[in-house]
């Protein structure tokens, strides 16, 4: 009978044996897993942050952009020249270039290049950069910069090497152009 009862008694231990191996082994597997989702956790909120810093980088991009447009205007172009007779190929806005002696219809801007003159009304600052479509003159857009006076309203008058060319490529059209800068950069 004591044999018997041994038998019984260590088929229960191995049972319970068994049982607490497993026991064991779900336990492992569970904080193995758990360290796994944490860490793929701490990877999407790493994901998200950047994809923040992401977003605010572009928006900052996109206001510091110096082609994108601050406003845009609608009126006439025409175009003029520093060659007619009583013209001194001085400019209003900056009197020391000539663009008469110097033969020039652009202007070195800092920050945009050589870009075209325009003449326009005191609606638009001294050193304003605007951009137009004028496919007469060019197959690009045209970023000119104001530098002179004498117009109207929102009008703008191209500068153009000579009155033959303002008249043949110019004319009077009415267009919309973008403001990218009010007036000089500080």
């Amino acid at each position: 009978m004591r044999c018997h009862l041994v038998k019984k008694i260590t088929k229960k231990v191995r049972i319970v044996l068994q049982v607490f191996i497993l026991c064991f082994f779900v336990v492992i597997a569970n904080v193995s897993t758990t360290k796994e989702m944490t860490k793929v956790s701490n990877d999407a909120s790493n994901r998200v942050i950047n994809l923040s810093t992401m977003a605010l980088k572009l928006e900052e991009d996109i206001q510091n952009d110096i082609y994108s447009a601050k406003d845009t205007y609608s009126g006439d172009i025409t175009g003029y020249s520093a060659d007619c007779p009583a013209c001194t190929g001085r400019l209003s806005c900056a009197s020391n270039y000539n663009v008469l002696r110097n033969g020039v219809t652009t202007y070195p801007d800092s920050v945009y290049g050589d870009v075209r003159i325009v003449a326009s009304s005191s609606n638009l600052p001294c050193g304003s950069i605007v951009r137009f479509n004028l496919p007469s003159v060019s197959s690009e857009p045209i970023v000119a910069i104001v530098l002179d006076r004498g117009v109207l309203g929102n009008d703008l008058d191209l500068l153009m090497a000579s009155e033959a060319e303002a008249v043949q490529y110019v004319g009077r059209k009415t267009l919309s152009y973008d403001v990218l800068r009010e007036g000089w950069t500080r």
